[in-house]
């Protein structure tokens, strides 16, 4: 692996702090990490943490008293939440529409077994008893670690056709911009969103916090939409047919970060996204040939559910590795 180095210019260009001024690959624990402990919960970010990354992966949706509580989705799902030790039906409590101590009455440390998400994790080790915390919790492990580099990727969870299920992009993101400032983050802290919205509403408000565009196409998830009548209710105000490639409507859009699902890269979209002055840090990367490959292709980091198996690929290949920076929850 040879590291795409940002030069000094670019830096001063860019105005916002590198996402890799500290390494030069990143190495994202997904959801803290997802395949070893229960997801976006303080248990996953201790794992992460005393394994060693350089990156906490996790998303944030905000409650109706605007506290901002980690968890994927804006819903409650049936195979991840419990009350009083029994399975939730769907759908569960929006986040939107309930307050933080609503939300957090529920346990979501372990995987219904019986779902095919359950089992989908096989590795996942349950901590019952975990409910899902706040934004601010997040900060006081790291705290508590004594890390005082690793960064914090923060995903704003929201959907265009579902508005009723989070809050407006303008108000999410000026609550997460007041959190990430509040603790002092904002060379740290990264916000990305599948939802240009909020990223162009971050980047009005603190453009020194960079921005992560994350696309996905091709098939039923995609939120780029080319070829498609208009632009994507997703690509905040952008037509992605006005330009000739996805890493175009990222840096048209004042990104500095493009985050791929990792089947639509290729090599000639890194080395142009590269030329253009984007990292690209593909998302979620399990497979330990895959991971091989990907860097291959001179990507700048990865993002997995395993942690630990790539810090194995990384080392076999003697690229410098995070220190671990073991912490109890």
């Amino acid at each position: 692996m040879k590291p795409v180095l940002l030069t000094m210019a670019f830096l001063l260009a860019a105005g916002p702090a590198s996402i890799t001024d500290a390494w030069a690959f990143e190495l994202q624990g997904h959801r803290g990490a997802r395949g070893l402990a229960p997801e976006n919960t303080i248990p996953a970010f201790a794992t992460a943490l005393s394994l060693g990354v350089t990156t906490l992966e996790f998303d944030v949706n905000l409650t109706r008293d605007g506290k901002l509580v980690v968890g994927h989705d804006p819903v409650l799902l049936p195979h991840l939440a419990r009350l009083d030790n029994k399975w939730i039906t769907s759908p569960g409590p929006v986040i939107w529409q309930s307050t933080a101590e609503d939300i957090r009455r529920y346990d979501v440390g372990r995987l219904d077994p019986a779902s095919r998400y359950g089992q989908t994790y096989p590795e996942q080790k349950p901590v019952d008893g975990t409910r899902m915390p706040l934004l601010e919790q997040v900060f006081a492990l790291v705290a508590k670690s004594g890390n005082t580099t690793v960064r914090f990727n923060i995903e704003t969870k929201l959907n265009p056709a579902k508005p009723d299920e989070s809050a407006p992009p303008e108000q999410f993101a000026a609550a997460l911009v007041q959190a990430i400032r509040d603790a002092g983050m904002t060379r740290r802290a990264s916000i990305q969103s599948f939802d240009w919205r909020t990223l162009k509403a971050a980047a009005a408000l603190a453009p020194e916090i960079p921005r992560v565009h994350l696309t996905i196409e091709g098939g039923n998830s995609d939120n780029v939409q080319r070829g498609q009548p208009g632009a994507s209710p997703w690509m905040g105000g952008l037509d992605a047919d006005d330009y000739p490639s996805t890493p175009a409507l990222v840096k048209a859009a004042g990104g500095q970060v493009w985050s791929p699902f990792w089947r639509n890269v290729t090599p000639e979209l890194v080395s142009e996204a590269q030329k253009l002055g984007l990292q690209v840090i593909p998302w979620t990367v399990n497979d330990p040939a895959e991971m091989e490959r990907q860097i291959d292709m001179k990507v700048d980091g990865l993002i997995s559910d395993y942690p630990d198996r790539l810090r194995k690929m990384m080392q076999a290949r003697g690229m410098p590795l995070p220190t671990p920076s073991p912490v109890t929850p």
